[in-house]
């Protein structure tokens, strides 16, 4: 069935950067840092799309893991530097935005200045800007509907009319929840080892597919 959407809406990380190997990497180190061994499959289970503020919390949460704001800044300065020399966008991205016959926007967990550094270096910032969005603009992050809908809201398009493309649990729940249609990318670097095939087929979304160069042709489809 042909029914092409009036939105596509990207989340960022693991989507449009092959990012995350990097992001967990980082948090490992910064949970090392502070005396407390996180495992990196653990990591992926728990923090796959989560931002790094409410990352924090959830480590502060555990029994004897103090995580101060000190930790937080320390832990995007050591994410930033290496985004600068190690990030790499999505193979095929750039290429398939520039078919894609209709609008497009980013929705992400992440903070303004990190989406933006991450687009900047990745070569994709002026395809994508203005229309990027940022959990820090609702109340309730991923996997709550919030930042879908606002960016839906935003850029004038009804919710039903929309599709997301997303990596992680939270974001495929996140966009279910908001009314939208919802393909699940399963292509960045990290998804063979962390199993995210098996992990985001438990949800239902629309499709998942691997080659991003794939999505323009896959975006009439319907299940």
């Amino acid at each position: 069935m042909n029914d092409q959407p009036d939105l596509v809406i990207f989340d960022c990380d693991g989507v449009l950067v092959d990012s995350e190997p990097i992001s967990i990497a980082v948090l490992i180190e910064l949970v090392a840092g502070i005396g407390f061994e996180l495992p990196e499959q653990a990591a992926y289970e728990r923090f796959l799309g989560k931002s790094m503020a409410s990352i924090c919390t959830a480590l502060g949460e555990d029994p004897g893991i103090a995580v101060t704001e000190a930790h937080l800044e320390a832990m995007r300065s050591a994410l930033y530097a290496r985004f600068r020399r190690d990030l790499r966008p999505i193979e095929g991205i750039a290429e398939t935005i520039g078919k894609l016959a209709m609008p497009c926007c980013v929705a992400s967990s992440s903070q303004p200045e990190r989406i933006a550094l991450s687009l900047e270096v990745t070569g994709l910032l002026d395809q994508l800007a203005p229309h990027i969005f940022s959990a820090t603009m609702v109340e309730n992050g991923k996997p709550a509907p919030d930042l879908f809908l606002h960016a839906a809201a935003a850029m004038g398009v009804d919710p039903t009319n929309c599709l997301v493309v997303e990596d992680s649990a939270p974001g495929v729940e996140a966009a279910k929840r908001a009314g939208m249609r919802v393909f699940a990318f399963t292509g960045g670097s990290h998804a063979a080892q962390f199993d995210l095939h098996a992990r985001v087929a438990a949800l239902e979304p629309d499709l998942i597919f691997d080659n991003m160069r794939q999505l323009p042709a896959l975006l009439g489809t319907r299940t």
